[in-house]
């Protein structure tokens, strides 16, 4: 009954590769005939990769069993094995800094944060300097918005060695924000809804020339671009920064100032300068002037 026990726990030892010795098989050796001599002792007249019999001669050893292939290498610094180098354009701190917690991990995503700008000059300057592969935009910025961004980084995006590629990612899902980025040379458009892996998969897909847009959108665009009737561009709305656009369209839906300062994030004072500025460019009188303007091209 010893006999039967100790040769299973010797199996169970050589199914494992290893002897107490540390040579793979050595268990299973071990285990046969009477006990004569040490545990594992090899036969000085035996060949190489025979094993001692009861009756003193020699048989060929089982083969080692194959090593267990390797484990795979731990990820690179660029991800799961793409990588991006990205800039972030938008005139929220706040908002900077949680984009680049949640995608600029760049072990686990493969997107490398490298640069950050609040306003329309930060953008170009930081853009140029460091020459990311993608730029996520917002429309509405400091200094004429995401699509002046666009017009002075025009030379970058036609490079044909190395193109900077733009998505825009806006709050705003107005068709004419839409319709202007990508006038303006963007590859996509999404809004900041959007999860953090979606937005990392629509970056690489831009990365690789792809167009990229939230399901909604998408339909501004085939309106704007597919469709033989679709409507000329204005040059009066044209004249307005992306901010002043926003602006607008608020005054027209019949926020009051403090309403519209709250939802943009910006002062009173700031919102009060764009309307004197829309009034200004468009040679409206007065808010309920720009109303009908806005209403009679179906920005409201």
């Amino acid at each position: 009954m010893s006999d039967t026990s100790g040769a299973n726990d010797l199996a169970a030892q050589g199914g494992s590769g290893t002897t107490s010795s540390g040579g793979p098989g050595g268990s299973a050796a071990r285990g046969t005939g009477p006990a004569e001599g040490l545990p594992g002792e090899a036969d000085p007249q035996a060949a190489p990769g025979q094993a001692p019999t009861p009756d003193g001669t020699t048989a060929s050893a089982a083969p080692a069993a194959p090593a267990a292939p390797a484990a795979p290498a731990p990820p690179g610094p660029s991800g799961p094995g793409r990588h991006v180098r990205v800039v972030l354009v938008d005139d929220h701190r706040m908002f900077r800094t949680g984009v680049q917690a949640e995608i600029g991990q760049t072990d686990r995503t493969g997107v490398e944060v490298v640069g950050e700008a609040p306003d329309v000059d930060q953008a170009v300057s930081v853009i140029t300097s460091t020459r990311p592969e993608v730029v996520l935009l917002d429309v509405h910025l400091p200094g004429g918005g995401g699509v002046e961004v666009l017009r002075r980084c025009s030379a970058l995006m036609a490079d044909a060695e190395q193109p900077v590629r733009f998505l825009a990612l806006s709050v705003s899902d107005a068709a004419e924000d839409v319709i202007g980025v990508i006038r303006g040379g963007a590859r996509g458009y999404v809004t900041k809804t959007i999860t953090g892996s979606d937005l990392v998969d629509s970056i690489f897909r831009v990365q690789e020339g792809d167009a990229v847009f939230s399901p909604r959108l998408a339909g501004f665009v085939l309106d704007a671009f597919a469709s033989t009737d679709a409507p000329p561009v204005d040059e009066d709305l044209d004249r307005l920064t992306q901010r002043e656009r926003e602006v607008l369209r608020l005054i027209a839906r019949g926020y009051a100032y403090k309403e519209i300062a709250k939802q943009l994030y910006i002062s009173v004072k700031t919102v009060e300068s764009h309307v004197s500025a829309v009034l200004r460019k468009l040679q409206l009188s007065n808010r309920h002037e720009l109303t009908r303007w806005a209403t009679a091209r179906r920005l409201v």
